[in-house]
């Protein structure tokens, strides 16, 4: 597992703005600290309550909320649905299955994070 923090601009239909995210390949799904919410998006109902597991053992998070927001790497825009985490230590976080949609690279060499524009290509009109 491996990790690299930046702000990156996102998008929401209530307005924008920059979060400290961290790009967590360790981390299944992408997630939102509620805290974050205000001014950006309205967060969906799920239809069914889910628990999360954590890094200790038998402890879970009650996840009721998402949210589908834009967000901008190096001015490349992606889009994708994030859960709404109560008490997430982190503003937001891009999990794997985001990152291998939009084919998203963590260069650890350099601290980067790299998109290649051909993967948004269909987006750009």
């Amino acid at each position: 597992m491996s990790v690299i923090k930046m702000p990156i601009f996102y998008v929401g239909s209530k307005g924008e703005k920059n979060l400290y995210t961290l790009f967590d390949s360790g981390a299944n799904l992408s997630c939102i600290n509620p805290e974050h919410l205000q001014g950006l998006e309205t967060p969906i109902q799920l239809g069914r309550t889910r628990l999360v597991s954590t890094a200790a053992e038998g402890h879970y998070i009650e996840i009721k909320e998402r949210v589908l927001l834009d967000f901008y790497i190096h001015d490349i825009l992606l889009s994708d649905e994030f859960l709404v985490v109560p008490g997430l230590s982190e503003e937001a976080i891009i999990g794997a299955a985001t990152m291998q949609k939009w084919r998203i690279k963590l260069n650890f060499d350099r601290d980067t994070v790299e998109v290649d524009p051909k993967v948004a290509k269909m987006q750009l009109v």
